[in-house]
């Protein structure tokens, strides 16, 4: 009989140490859309509980990226020392939200696969640890304006020879006529 009491006192204990600690993050972080073409809008939002804050901080880490990650708005400053993107909380509810503008972007961002930071403190990637933090990856694709080529007519190769061949022409009959 005291086997049967002590298993769902195990289970309990189990439950809070494992499973609540897993579903109760203090700060999270989705991305929408998660892959987005060069240009495209991500909307970035999440939610802050347990720690009391007026902002989360946001970088980015990645490909041909500064160790330390990066501000969204600018991929050439490196994250730290004051320098971040930053999404106010709500602080009714705990939410955030962040709409990122990739087409504003200074500094070059390839095409790949990206990891977004959010934290609750101004850390940057190699000091991470050291808070609450959430991560969320993001595709770049190149954009639509580069990844569809415009189909040219087999009749353009024609036309630019006749134009070239009149040009040459015209070249011909005026040096001939000046001398």
């Amino acid at each position: 009989m005291r086997g049967v009491v002590v298993l769902p006192a195990v289970v309990a204990v189990l439950f809070f140490l494992i499973v609540l600690p897993a579903v109760a993050q203090p700060v999270t972080i989705t991305a929408s859309p998660s892959t987005v073409h060069q240009g495209d809008t991500i909307f970035l939002s999440g939610n802050v509980s347990g720690v009391h804050t007026i902002a989360v901080f946001l970088f980015l880490v990645g490909p041909d990226l500064d160790s330390r990650g990066v501000t969204l708005e600018n991929v050439n400053v490196p994250a730290g020392r004051g320098l971040f993107t930053t999404a106010p909380v709500d602080m009714k509810d705990g939410t955030w939200q962040y709409a990122w503008d990739t087409s504003v972007i200074l500094g070059n961002l390839n095409p790949g696969t990206y990891t977004v930071y959010v934290v609750t403190a101004p850390v940057d990637h190699e000091r991470v640890s050291a808070g609450p933090y959430a991560t969320t990856k993001i595709t770049i694709e190149p954009s639509e304006a580069e990844a569809t080529p415009i189909p040219l007519s087999p009749w353009s190769t024609v036309l630019a020879l006749a134009i070239t061949a009149c040009a040459g022409t015209m070249l011909l009959s005026r040096q001939n006529k000046s001398g």
